[in-house]
């Protein structure tokens, strides 16, 4: 059942937006050639339960870690490891938070050191995407309307938006109804009221749009071992225009921060 959230409870989540946002700089400051995911999973968690909340990805479901880190072809849910980081890579970290009783939830692919022009566009792409999906979601629309807004311009670039990982509301739970694809048609799916808080998160890859699942049962890779990016932001649906949860601000003008 969806349910829109009341002002009260949209302000714990903005809460919960600006800890994950500010975990996600945390570990965007730490990115570079020779650090391990196992490293930056571990900054993120130490920041998040310093600032009272809890790491949610440690123990859903069974998942090892207190954040997602995903390398180059890995698209979601890559568990963080050992291996160092190179030139060159990409990697995504998607961080959950659970404050007050709510969950925050983003996501943001980093770049290590200097990386490749068609890297670069894939990362522009997929970012550009998140906020067309964004402006989309509004009051009195449909999922499909987000999803075509996504898919539409990601195609247009010549990439492929998986289809098989969505989106989704957010709350109490990490995940709730609606799902939010990242493909569709307008006037298609549920239907947008005020006070809605959803996560819009393109996963988008420089190849084809087969995934498969890696025998760890968590991580999803492209098939094709295509570069892969992927942008989450949580909003609250309102009339006109989104409202922002979280936010890239803390990255972006972070100046220890490439991007």
């Amino acid at each position: 059942m969806i349910k829109p959230k009341t002002e009260a409870e949209i302000e714990i989540m903005r809460e919960n937006g600006l800890l994950v946002s500010r975990t996600l700089a945390e570990v965007g400051k730490a990115v570079a050639p020779g650090v391990t995911t196992k490293e930056l999973s571990a900054i993120a968690e130490a920041y998040i339960r310093e600032q009272g909340g809890i790491p949610s990805s440690l123990g859903f479901e069974g998942f090892p870690a207190a954040a997602c880190m995903s390398v180059n072809d890995v698209v979601v849910h890559g568990i963080p490891d050992d291996t160092p980081l190179k030139e060159g890579d990409i990697v995504t970290a998607d961080i959950t938070t659970l404050y007050k009783g709510y969950s925050g939830d983003s996501a943001y692919t980093f770049p290590v050191g200097k990386i490749s022009e068609e890297a670069r566009r894939l990362l522009d792409v997929t970012k550009a995407s998140l906020y067309k999906g964004i402006a989309a979601a509004v009051a009195g629309n449909r999922t499909g309307d987000i999803g075509h807004a996504v898919q539409s311009y990601v195609e247009s670039a010549g990439y492929s938006v998986v289809r098989e990982l969505e989106g989704h509301g957010i709350g109490k739970g990490m995940h709730e109804d609606p799902g939010v694809p990242n493909y569709g048609r307008p006037g298609h799916g549920p239907k947008l009221v005020e006070g809605m808080t959803i996560c819009i998160e393109p996963m988008v890859l420089a190849g084809g749009r087969s995934v498969y699942l890696d025998r760890n049962g968590w991580s999803v890779h492209s098939a094709d071992r295509s570069l892969t990016a992927h942008y989450e932001l949580t909003v609250v649906v309102r009339r006109g225009r989104a409202e922002q949860l979280s936010t890239f601000e803390f990255i972006e003008n972070d100046p220890k921060i490439r991007f």
